[in-house]
């Protein structure tokens, strides 16, 4: 009977033992704070996920809008391009029709001297019309020679006051609007 004294426990004992011994219990802590924290973490990392995904999704939206307005900005580039032109072209069209109105009236005269006045008058307003445009003719002839507007094709003999300056144009140079388009071909005394 001791043998069974021994294995049978005092519930008065057990309720001693389990008050001293309960692990989960904390008295500065209250029982359900530690049962929270893995969620407050998975909570925090939630939100860091959402905003790194909304981070990504502006950054790929910015990213995508950016290729458009740089495909846009060269469509619109390509368009300019294309009729960047078409305003002088309009206003050549009438040294054209005078051109042609030129060529009838050769072939119906036989008056040398009004054909000369009428392709003039061609030439002028094609110059005046081009000059509207800001196209300027280079003045070569009797200047310095310069290598940054003037092409050299030779040089030839000279007298003393022509030694370095230009002799003859063989092509006038152009400006548009005070940039050089075209170099002046010329020829440069030695």
């Amino acid at each position: 009977m001791k043998q069974n004294e021994e294995n049978v426990t005092n519930p008065v004992e057990e309720n001693a033992v389990s008050d001293t011994m309960n692990i989960n219990v904390d008295e500065n802590v209250a029982g359900d704070q530690h049962l929270n924290e893995p969620v407050a973490e998975e909570s925090e990392i939630e939100k860091l996920k959402a905003q790194v995904a909304e981070l990504n999704d502006r950054y790929l939206r910015q990213a995508a809008e950016f290729d458009n307005f740089k495909r846009r900005n060269a469509k619109e580039r390509i368009e300019l391009i294309q009729t960047a032109g078409k305003d002088v072209i309009t206003s050549l069209l009438d040294v054209l029709d005078d051109s042609e109105r030129a060529q009838q009236q050769m072939e119906k005269t036989e008056d040398v001297e009004q054909i000369k006045a009428g392709i003039q008058l061609v030439f002028a307003k094609l110059r005046n019309t081009l000059a509207g445009r800001g196209l300027k003719p280079m003045e070569t002839k009797g200047t310095l020679f310069n290598a940054d507007i003037h092409e050299a094709i030779t040089e030839i003999e000279a007298g003393e006051e022509l030694h370095g300056k230009v002799v003859d144009e063989v092509q006038k140079g152009y400006y548009l609007n005070d940039k050089i388009i075209r170099f002046a071909k010329v020829v440069v005394g030695k």
